[in-house]
């Protein structure tokens, strides 16, 4: 039997394939350029999640729990928060292959504030994001932005891993 929150769940995907049919018969465009929006999302999604498995599971399988815990585990210093800069860096596709990363970041032994460090940085530090910023606002708007948004994403991630550390915060293994 279903539970209530299921039955919910699939009442609303029924609602909305519901209203994106009518809004075609019936030619309300707000309705059908939601539908076109969400077409094309799910197509994008459907092409980038094959590949950013994929890189996931081989990071998973390739970077041996070892170097994790020695660049960016308990013991390791300051330059972690690079590490997690530069590995953050590269990443292309915005947050989605960054929290499975993060996650294998954890369970391999990096600190939390490291794994904060890597998923703010994931959100505003990517190298082809910032490069598509600059096209459009400039160098010298990136560079300010970087700037800022660095020092703050590191800080607030130190703050946010040591009061989870105290409270004993784990993440659960999925």
């Amino acid at each position: 039997m279903m539970n209530q929150k299921n039955l919910i769940k699939i009442s609303a995907l029924f609602l909305y394939i519901f209203f994106i049919v009518l809004s075609f018969i019936f030619k309300f465009n707000m309705g059908k350029q939601i539908g076109y929006n969400f077409a094309g999302f799910f197509l994008h999604m459907f092409k980038l999640l094959p590949c950013v498995f994929i890189l996931i599971g081989l990071f998973d399988v390739w970077i041996k729990k070892e170097v994790i815990e020695k660049h960016l585990g308990k013991d390791s210093g300051v330059l972690s928060y690079l590490w997690a800069l530069l590995l953050a860096g590269p990443i292309a596709g915005g947050l989605l292959p960054a929290f499975p990363i993060a996650y294998s970041l954890f369970h391999k032994g990096a600190r939390l504030s490291i794994v904060f460090t890597f998923i703010g940085a994931a959100a505003v530090c990517r190298i082809p994001m910032t490069l598509f910023e600059a096209s459009f606002l400039g160098i010298k708007f990136s560079l300010i932005r970087l700037a800022i948004s660095i020092p703050l994403v590191i800080l607030s991630s130190i703050w946010l891993g040591n009061y989870l550390e105290k409270q004993d915060y784990q993440i659960m293994k999925g």
